[in-house]
């Protein structure tokens, strides 16, 4: 069966997110994971909706932790806090990967 992975990301650290995928490839090749992130949106939707809408539907929730993903209130009001929300709830599991030093507890 193939679980929805979400990833979150600052669009600063976009280059991390090109080494993550690198990585998960495989995984999404033998239809293990299916990732998501927000450069699949396209001009014209709604940032916001959809974010929230593939968050709502994933299975897993990767958070791809630097200093700037901290620094985004975007990252961590919105999406860290609903990933959160629904890993305490057990809908979702959070893996955070922490790829640069920072100030993650």
């Amino acid at each position: 069966m193939t679980r929805k992975l979400f990833i979150s990301y600052s669009h600063a650290d976009a280059d991390l997110l090109g080494e993550l995928r690198v990585h998960l490839r495989p995984h999404e090749r033998n239809g293990v994971i299916e990732p998501w992130h927000d450069g699949y949106l396209i001009p014209g939707d709604d940032f916001d909706s959809e974010v929230r809408k593939a968050l709502a539907e994933s299975n897993f929730i990767a958070l791809l932790v630097t200093p700037r993903f901290l620094a985004s209130d975007y990252c961590v009001d919105v999406e860290m806090e609903d990933a959160v929300r629904r890993h305490l709830a057990g809908e979702a599991r959070v893996v955070p990967i922490i790829a640069k030093t920072c100030g993650w507890k």
